[in-house]
């Protein structure tokens, strides 16, 4: 049948029914989930949602993008099936008294692109039996080629001095061949899970393990009150990080450069770059491992 998602045997269409049951409450740790065969942006549409007042706990997962974003409004896309879109709806700003949270303050959301990246660590050295590591901030890297990125994107709130929402996007490729990998304009090459090797590609497991994880970290750090430390998300986020302790080339939002090694990251998860004019903290920039 033209148009069918049952053509591509390789790549089976997830089940809406399937992952509510798994991962919606009361069984599993997310209040709503959407599973949409095409969608522009999971980013997009979660921060629509949040814009709508939507609660804290919208999944929303997309079998194809067209207009999928990563860092710097680069495109992030594949072909219908071959990979994991996915953006959840966070309000870390926000008390929740029954489970014990206070609010965090924005200052720490820092975090949340790293508290993805040891998710999605997790959920791939378990499953796919790859070994995988991060780069600082949003990068998910399988022997040097990027395999994962994740973008986290601040939704105002809806009056002066309300605290923002967080969307956590993540797009992981699973099974892309070859031909079918994106170009990267920072000529950091791509890689997939099967092209990897991965002992398996089936994303129903992938895409239930990686949100339980980032579930499960989100419930230590607001426990924590924010505090990375204190919630274990530091000790498990430094040695998944292949940054540290790397030469690194930093791409500043202003466009200006600095080169220095990376020595770790501040309490806020900022990375801290030690130069030949002294450290410094950075924010936010885009980094080039250099050797």
């Amino acid at each position: 049948m033209p148009g069918s998602p049952y053509t591509d045997l390789d790549r089976p269409p997830l089940s809406t029914a399937r992952l509510r049951r798994a991962l919606v409450a009361p069984y599993g740790p997310w209040s709503r989930l959407e599973l949409r065969v095409e969608t522009g942006s999971t980013n997009a549409d979660v921060a629509e949602a949040a814009r709508d007042g939507e609660p804290e706990g919208l999944v929303v997962v997309a079998e194809r993008q067209t207009a999928g974003r990563g860092r710097r409004g680069r495109v992030w896309q594949s072909p219908p099936r071959a990979g994991i879109a996915t953006s959840v709806l966070l309000r870390p700003g926000e008390a929740v008294p029954d489970r014990g949270w206070p609010p965090v303050a924005p200052a720490a959301y820092g975090w949340l692109p790293l508290l993805a990246g040891v998710a999605l660590v997790e959920a791939v050295t378990r499953l796919a039996e790859l070994d995988a590591t991060l780069k600082w901030p949003n990068d998910l890297l399988i022997a040097g080629a990027k395999c994962a990125g994740i973008l986290a994107e601040a939704v105002p709130g809806p009056g002066p001095g309300d605290p923002p929402a967080v969307v956590l996007g993540i797009g992981l490729n699973v099974t892309l061949r070859a031909d079918e990998l994106p170009e990267h304009p920072t000529g950091l090459p791509a890689t997939s899970l099967r092209l990897a090797g991965a002992a398996a590609t089936d994303r129903d497991p992938l895409l239930r393990a990686l949100l339980r994880s980032v579930a499960d970290w989100y419930a230590r750090w607001r426990g924590a009150g924010g505090d990375a430390a204190a919630s274990g998300l530091r000790d498990a986020y430094l040695p998944a990080c292949g940054t540290i302790g790397r030469e690194v080339r930093a791409l500043l939002p202003d466009g200006s450069e600095l080169t220095g090694t990376a020595t770790g990251v501040d309490p806020d998860g900022h990375l801290l770059l030690t130069t030949p004019t002294g450290e410094q903290v950075l924010t936010a920039a885009d980094i080039r491992h250099l050797r």
